[in-house]
């Protein structure tokens, strides 16, 4: 298989995708140095991730505050930089209307400012960067659209590139559902329904989020740098 909903913003400084399906230690290399990876930031839980994993022996992983683990400078550095759905505020049973999952995204931002800046920090160094969650839709919509603010990108850039997500969907949930099905047999098929509103991907959903995000936060290079991020990597970003 592959990294699936898989697209480059930022004149491919940022490529955003889902987790990698199928991917044999061989065929992650290839990947990798076929789309010229430097960085991954992987947004996913602890459980996610032990599902799914990076099989990647060269790169160095390390909690997203900047610091690796090690001297060495690796060929692929692997960022575990997770927000789990589940363990923040905000219900995803609670998501019925696009506007409820913008406000979701909003709630994230708010709670988790950091998570945000350490995604980007690889980008400002100058890496490029593959930035994924599981479905590459909403931690990773989140960190796509605020990173191509940062980047220079207009907010129907933003709009247009969370709505390519929705033709991509139904490969993706699928792939996902079969994914669970194998490791964890008593997940329910609904979970994966294309009819639940948190496994859609609305043009509504993210004018919400930057409308609610503007209104609270103005400046996208303030609120990163607010979140961690110096202000000489707030200008490498632009």
């Amino acid at each position: 298989m592959a990294v699936l909903n898989l697209r480059p913003l930022a004149g491919g400084r940022i490529l955003r995708g889902s987790q990698p399906f199928g991917l044999d230690a061989a065929a992650t290399s290839g990947f990798l140095a076929e789309h010229g990876i430097q960085a991954i930031v992987d947004l996913r839980s602890e459980l996610e991730r032990s599902l799914v994993p990076w099989l990647v022996h060269d790169g160095l992983v390390h909690d997203g505050d900047g610091e690796p683990a090690a001297v060495a400078a690796p060929a692929v550095e692997l960022i575990h930089n997770p927000l789990d759905p589940n363990a923040i505020a905000g219900s995803l049973q609670a998501v019925e209307t696009a506007e409820d999952l913008g406000e979701l995204y909003l709630g994230w931002v708010r709670l988790r400012p950091e998570w945000v800046a350490d995604s980007l920090r690889p980008v400002a160094r100058g890496k490029r960067t593959l930035v994924h969650c599981s479905l590459g839709k909403d931690r990773t919509g989140v960190v796509s659209a605020i990173g191509l603010l940062a980047t220079g990108g207009t907010e129907d850039e933003v709009v247009a590139d969370y709505v390519a997500t929705t033709a991509n969907l139904p490969d993706v949930l699928e792939v996902m559902a079969e994914t669970w099905r194998l490791s964890v047999p008593s997940t329910p098929a609904k979970y994966f329904s294309p009819d639940l509103m948190i496994l859609q991907s609305p043009e509504a959903a993210m004018r919400h989020f930057l409308a609610g995000f503007s209104k609270e936060f103005g400046d996208v290079g303030g609120f990163l740098r607010e979140a961690g991020l110096t202000a000489v990597e707030v200008e490498a970003l632009r």
